[in-house]
């Protein structure tokens, strides 16, 4: 015969198996043609063709070697891994990584180490999971420690052969031409084989032989417990049922699965599974099956509720997204239950416990169900923090879960939340770059009115749910999402500016995906504020361009306190000296047309004709309701008419409180022009009565008073007009220019609204001083009134006395008397009537003054006991010489006093 190639594999494997047993050619022929069948099987490596439990592998390893962080880190690599689609064998990859991890120092073991792999039992067509680890390879067992002592290290028992013959016994090569070949061999080698490998594999062999299985069940009464099948156990009065490690294994997986098992039932009343009482189990195996059973109950929990909630459409989107999480991982949860099951048929189909060390256990499913009884733990925790919740405050009840330092369960949590709140952000983009709100079951924080019309669009249609903000969103950023897509509509519907939204909006990228959701959360404090912040300065600025290029918005502010707010002065006075005629009649006797035309005409006379067309248009008449008594003074009112957008920050309320502002500046305005009226009347009528010494005294206090009223109303318009309404407008304006959307002018504007309103005494804690106010002015009319009639008598009792001298002079002319005795009697008689009359008219104005001071002295001490500092101070100047402090005891408290006793109130 042809001496054979050295290098062929067929020599190489006869060297080697030489080399091994130390023997000759002819001694190893049969160990050399079970060589060449085991090169030459299907062998494959022990770890299944499975990445995720590869991955789960090297999380483990690393975890053991108490490197959590390189835990996390690899995997976040591993998931950015599976999503690339031009890999193709991740498995291999990742196994290459794992054998490469491989402490070196371990390689004296390595073919220990291999006995101990290929002794396992795990089914190759198995199946794993990326979140559980379930592989009874993780827990290689030291067959060494379990095996009897071994013998000297050149038998049969020790060497390679002997772990491809323990291979045999659980891979695809069958045992039976192994062992009978045993038997051809010298005698005593079968029993020596036998002593070799120890009680571990004795059980295999033919079971001919009584004497061997006695150490075997010593050695082992674990595996005799598991195979013993017997109904009863002998000698037990009661009868009770023994049940085995493998019926309850069997159990414990069909338990995991919620389905109650033969020795492992759900209590209704205590709500958890039980064993059975009757069945006969020690205090370890029970306890140990009752730790196992909580995961069936678990997943029942999480079961329970993820079935009932997906058949709930009124749960929304972001609850059925986050029932669809529950699923995913209940998936996962099954997958590795595949695994278990498979183990466990495996080994009933081969009729034989193979490999007592990879058989499963109620230990080592307690070992492998570590992991996913924390997850199910953490999904059942959530499930019972998220009942009754929905939409946003689903989603924050999920957020407060990753609030952790656990960083498993924060990873768990997180990427429930990515699938959760995935919902949430398509929302809010749509909303924030379209302006669109399809929110059929109420799950967004933003919220639509559909009943509300086009004039309140901006103030009630669009309002923020505050229960559905997801605590990840900040309160300002929801202010802001609110904004952005209630100014894209308010420009659409009340603008009617058709711009498309990618003209205003630079617009990015949208959380298209759970993933891209997932990614969005790694950076909320980066890039989504960036977002919000960008479309919120982006749409806001041109909504102001819009309002005030468009619509002159401030334009039309600045005509409100020109003619409302009385700012335009030459154009009031005027308008006032048009007007008087008019007013003075009873309110019933006005006519609107009459005075819109006098309105015009004021217009047309004054500086105000140069304002815009459609500002001018604007303005108008508005007579108020009429009560008896009153007279025009009363009734009248301008109006200026707002539509459109610009009513959005001129509403009907703000409108109200401008018409209040402007009849309470009217009627001061008012009492300013009767005492100018009354000065003017002192100034004529004193050259005039000049021939009257009598009446001097009347003169003398009509003057005092007017002129103590003068300054009295002088002080309220200096009040009114710079402390009141020019600081306030210049803030308003200020606030104004700096304002970085509509609500901010709106909440402007209503500010000063606000502030003008309580400073001119128009709300509700100012209603007595208003009252007091409103009496100073009757006071004012009052002497108005005195004054006329005084005036009226004493003038046509001047002019009856010219006639008289001119009659008297005309008849001494004539060269007649000037004057009979008769008539002298008469005019005499009338003088002393007149003369006796200006002492009531003294009186009158005495009394006239009295009132008058008593009503200010009042005023004054309201003014002193006001918290508003400017009120206090208005005191002092009204009373700048102390007139009325001398009179009145409660005006001489020092203003440090008045402070103190006022916050002591």
């Amino acid at each position: 015969m042809a001496t054979p190639d050295q290098k062929s594999p067929n020599v190489l494997l006869q060297n080697l198996c030489c080399r091994i047993l130390g023997r000759s050619e002819a001694d190893v022929a049969q160990q050399f043609q079970f060589a060449v069948r085991v090169i030459g099987s299907n062998f494959a490596p022990t770890v299944e063709r499975d990445e995720f439990l590869v991955a789960e592998k090297i999380k483990k390893e690393l975890i053991r070697q108490r490197r959590e962080a390189d835990a996390a880190l690899f995997s976040e690599l591993h998931r950015k891994l599976h999503s690339q689609g031009v890999l193709k064998n991740k498995w291999s990859i990742l196994y290459l990584l794992l054998n490469l991890s491989e402490d070196p120092r371990k390689q004296a073991s390595k073919v220990t180490s291999y006995a101990s792999l290929f002794a396992q039992a795990l089914p190759r067509d198995a199946h794993s999971t990326p979140y559980y680890y379930a592989r009874p390879q993780t827990l290689p067992l030291n067959y060494q420690d379990r095996s009897t002592q071994a013998q000297s290290s050149g038998s049969l028992g020790s060497s390679g052969i002997s772990s491809i013959g323990m291979c045999g016994l659980s891979g695809p090569t069958p045992v039976q031409p192994f062992l009978p070949g045993q038997s051809h061999q010298a005698p005593g080698v079968g029993d020596g084989l036998r002593q070799q490998l120890g009680p571990r594999l004795a059980w295999t062999l033919t079971g001919n032989q009584p004497s061997s299985q006695t150490p075997t069940s010593k050695g082992f009464p674990n595996a005799l417990s598991r195979n013993l099948t017997r109904s009863r156990r002998e000698g037990d009065p009661g009868g009770t049922l023994e049940v085995t490690e493998a019926a309850l294994v069997r159990d414990i997986l069909y338990v995991f699965q919620g389905i109650d098992g033969k020795n492992i039932k759900m209590s209704s009343t205590e709500n958890c599974y039980k064993v059975e009482a009757k069945a006969n189990l020690n205090k370890s195996l029970r306890d140990t099956a009752v730790r196992l059973a909580e995961l069936g109950w678990l997943h029942n929990k999480i079961r329970k509720y993820a079935d009932q909630r997906s058949l709930d459409r009124s749960f929304g989107l972001v609850g059925q997204s986050f029932c669809a999480a529950l699923h995913q991982e209940l998936k996962e949860y099954y997958r590795l239950l595949s695994v278990l099951h498979s183990q466990l048929q495996l080994e009933d189909d081969q009729g034989v416990n193979l490999g007592l060390e990879s058989s499963l256990t109620l230990r080592r499913l307690l070992v492998w169900t570590y992991d996913p009884k924390i997850r199910l733990k953490t999904l059942a925790a959530l499930v019972d923090h998220c009942q009754g919740r929905k939409g946003g405050e689903l989603a924050s009840a999920v957020h407060a879960y990753t609030k952790t330092g656990d960083p498993y369960m924060k990873s768990l949590v997180q990427h429930i939340l990515s699938l959760v709140s995935h919902p949430v952000l398509s929302f809010l983009y749509r909303w924030i770059y379209d302006g669109e709100l399809e929110d059929t079951y109420h799950e967004f924080f933003v919220a639509s009115d559909p009943t509300v019309k086009t004039d309140r669009l901006w103030h009630d249609k669009y309002t923020l749910r505050k229960s559905m903000i997801p605590s990840f969103i900040t309160m300002d950023q929801s202010r802001k999402v609110l904004l952005i897509g209630k100014s894209i509509n308010f420009l659409h519907q009340v603008c009617h500016d058709q711009t498309p939204t990618t003209k205003m909006i630079a617009v990015t990228k949208s959380a298209e995906s759970p993933r891209d959701a997932a990614d969005l959360f790694t950076d909320l404090e980066n890039a989504f504020q960036g977002k919000i912040d960008a479309a919120y300065f982006e749409t806001s600025k041109y909504l102001l361009d819009v309002l005030n290029k468009k619509y002159s918005l401030l334009e039309h502010m600045q005509a409100m306190r020109r003619y409302l707010l009385l700012g335009q002065g030459d154009f009031i006075r005027h308008l006032m000296d048009l007007l008087k005629p008019e007013l003075v009649r009873p309110a019933t006797t006005l006519y609107q047309h009459n005075l819109t035309g006098i309105l015009e005409t004021a217009v047309r006379a004054t500086n105000a004709q140069f304002d815009s067309p459609e500002i001018l248009k604007r303005l108008d008449v508005r007579l108020l309701e009429v009560s008896p008594g009153d007279t025009g003074w009363d009734v009248f009112s301008l109006d200026y008419h707002v539509d459109g957008p610009i009513a959005t920050v001129f509403t009907r309320e703000c409108m109200s409180h401008y018409l209040r502002v402007f009849n309470f500046l009217w009627r001061a305005k008012r009492m300013e022009y009767i005492l100018t009226d009354i000065r003017k009347g002192h100034m004529c009528n004193a050259k005039l009565l000049r021939n009257m010494p009598e009446f001097s005294g009347v003169l003398h206090q009509c003057h005092i008073l007017a002129s103590e009223m003068v300054h009295f109303i002088h002080q309220m318009q200096y009040y009114i007009t710079f402390e009141v309404l020019e600081c306030s407008w210049d803030e308003l304006w200020n606030r104004v220019q700096q304002a970085q959307d509509l609500d901010h002018i709106i909440a402007a504007h209503e500010a000063f609204l606000n502030t003008i309103t309580s400073r001119c005494l128009l709300d509700s804690n100012s209603r007595v001083l208003l009252n007091q106010l409103r009496a100073v002015f009757d006071q004012i009319i009052e002497l108005q009134n005195a004054q006329d009639v005084m005036y009226r008598a004493a003038l046509e009792e001047l002019q009856r006395r010219l006639q008289f001298e001119e009659k008297k002079k005309q008849r001494e002319i004539e060269g007649q008397w000037g004057v009979t005795a008769a008539e002298e009697e008469e005019e005499n008689k009338r003088i002393r009537e007149f003369q006796d009359s200006i002492p009531k008219m003294c009186s009158q104005l005495r009394i006239l003054t009295h009132f008058y001071q008593g009503v200010v002295q009042q005023f004054l001490v309201l003014l002193t006991t006001s918290s508003d500092e400017s009120l206090q101070f208005l005191s002092f100047r009204l009373d700048f010489n102390e007139h009325y402090k001398a009179r009145e005891p409660r005006l001489r408290v020092s203003l440090g006093s008045r402070g103190r006793r006022s916050s002591h109130t």
